[in-house]
């Protein structure tokens, strides 16, 4: 078995309702996983968060999200760890 991250976009961001220094958001990842040679798809969605600074740019809010939600996957990836297929 292998699982892949193939894709991964910013699905929702907003700012967190209590939290002034922080943004919230949903990741769209798209994995493949290959099983017995046969290949499946997984979209999930990923919950993140990430606290922010002034200056931050729209685009560096995007990319740190979207940084956290590919560490959560990797995380998951690992602790699932090589399976015989």
């Amino acid at each position: 078995m292998s699982l892949e991250l193939i894709d991964i976009a910013l699905a929702e961001r907003q700012p967190h309702p209590t939290l002034s220094e922080r943004m919230t958001g949903k990741v769209k990842a798209v994995l493949t996983e290959t099983i017995g040679g046969q290949e499946i798809r997984h979209e999930i969605m990923v919950p993140v968060w990430m606290d922010i600074s002034a200056g931050m740019s729209d685009e560096d809010i995007e990319l740190g999200l979207m940084v956290k939600a590919a560490d959560i996957v990797g995380r998951l990836k690992q602790h699932m760890g090589p399976v015989a297929g």
